[in-house]
């Protein structure tokens, strides 16, 4: 098989490709960019599973970042076991193809516990006392104190957070090459995440991105002359474009205003409650599962939710088939926002009966997604104070809470998610080769990559 690498550059898409990226636009003068019409949900996990198994979220069964558990009565994000992806993988069936075959796979979602033969993903320490700490997980065991030791402690608050930069996708790429130059996989699949945290707290706005678009442009020259040099095809792609909003919609504080949420109270705060709610959402981007425990209400709040001008669709179980999207994981609605449009996960009426977890970067308790935790709150002259001072009580080993994060979601310039956005803000693909599409389907970029390792040269 041919050696191949497939670079994910998370929120590129073609109106971001210019004066701010000169090795890219170079790049592509002898180059083939195509647009991939988004998958629906358009966010990372969904379009990775997708990209890496041919099939759509209703037969791979990722409809999103997160989902509700019924067994469990839980909201789980950011699960990380591959067994959770229910197709087979393009890895397993090269593996069968051809024994020599290996693949590694670089921080791509859903990567523990893969059959990959090389793979490293994010995995903090969590301590007893409650701290966390900067770690990642890898296959072999050893592959992970090897990588440590060359490049330092994975950048975990560089990977997402007030803080993230490229350090994250500079340790990703160098563990990237250094994987490559010691096990010469046949398959790379490489996640580079810096674009995705400017483009969410600032949009398209280049003069706010510039720096942003400079250093990622930096970065994949690297890469892009390591594989060279070894002679590998490279595909370069993204997994959604991201497109400016400026109105976020708190789908459930709508239904906890129609009597349908449920909240446990503990101290000064409210937890939502799923187990025990008539109906909930749980937000990602733009996207919304709603799930109803009193199956008598879809009908009433599926038509109360046309009305909003904020959501472009909401689609039922029927519906969703259209779409690709039913599966026994996606909610009784589906809803998906407007182009200025994002769905939050807060509940609460009154922010001083906030959880202590809306403060914090906290990506695994709170019931939805947060791009909010990118900022420290803005309003506070002292945040950066109180953030040393948090920092300081960490070093000690005092208790402390990094309560930095605003609760103002207006905050938020830039989403993704939704399928009828403008062609600018769809997702690419480019090749070295000219594809037979005008715009690829999310499932012909599987094609693609198998086509790319296959194809005798």
């Amino acid at each position: 098989m041919n050696k191949t690498v497939v670079i994910d550059i998370v929120g590129l898409s073609a109106n971001l490709i210019g004066e701010h990226t000169p090795y890219l636009s170079k790049y592509l003068t002898n180059k083939h960019l195509t647009p991939i019409k988004p998958v629906l949900p358009a966010v990372t996990t969904s379009a990775q599973s997708t990209y890496i198994t041919g099939k759509w979220p209703s037969e791979h069964g990722i409809v999103g970042n997160g989902w509700y558990d019924h067994q469990d009565a839980e909201i789980k994000f950011w699960k990380q076991s591959n067994h959770l992806v229910q197709s087979e993988k393009i890895w397993d069936k090269a593996k069968a193809l051809d024994p020599n075959f290996t693949c590694s796979k670089m921080f791509w979602w859903y990567n523990m516990y893969a059959s990959a033969d090389y793979s490293v993903t994010p995995r903090p320490q969590y301590h007893a006392d409650g701290v966390k700490a900067p770690d990642c997980y890898a296959h072999p065991a050893s592959l992970r104190d090897e990588l440590q030791k060359e490049f330092g402690q994975f950048p975990l608050f560089s990977f997402w957070g007030p803080n993230a930069n490229i350090k994250s996708s500079k340790w990703i790429a160098d563990a990237s090459m250094w994987v490559d130059r010691k096990y010469d996989p046949t398959l790379t699949l490489i996640y580079l995440p810096h674009l995705d945290y400017c483009l969410q707290k600032f949009g398209p706005d280049f003069s706010k991105i510039h720096r942003e678009l400079h250093e990622i442009d930096q970065l994949i020259a690297e890469l892009i002359e390591h594989y060279e040099a070894k002679g590998a095809e490279i595909i370069l792609l993204s997994e959604y474009g991201i497109q400016p909003v400026d109105d976020p919609i708190h789908i459930n504080r709508i239904l906890r205003q129609e009597g349908l949420i449920s909240v446990r109270k503990e101290r000064w705060y409210e937890l939502l409650d799923a187990g025990a709610s008539k109906a909930f959402a749980v937000s990602d981007h733009q996207i919304a599962h709603v799930y109803f425990n009193d199956k008598s209400e879809i009908a009433r709040i599926k038509a109360l939710l046309k009305q909003y001008q904020g959501i472009a669709m909401v689609l039922d179980k029927e519906e969703q088939k259209a779409h690709h999207i039913d599966h026994s994981r996606s909610g009784d609605l589906v809803l998906v926002a407007a182009p200025q449009s994002w769905f939050t996960y807060y509940y609460w009426l009154d922010d001083a009966h906030a959880p202590d977890y809306a403060r914090l970067v906290d990506i695994h308790r709170k019931p939805g997604y947060d791009p909010v935790e990118m900022f420290m709150d803005p309003k506070n002259p002292f945040i950066k104070l109180r953030a040393g001072y948090k920092l300081a009580r960490k070093m000690l080993g005092f208790r402390y809470l990094m309560d930095l994060i605003p609760l103002d979601a207006s905050l938020i310039k830039g989403s993704h998610g939704a399928i009828d956005t403008p062609k600018e803000y769809y997702p690419v693909c480019i090749t070295s080769e000219p594809l037979p599409y005008n715009e690829l389907q999310a499932t012909q970029v599987y094609d693609l990559i198998w086509e790319r390792l296959t194809t005798t040269q």
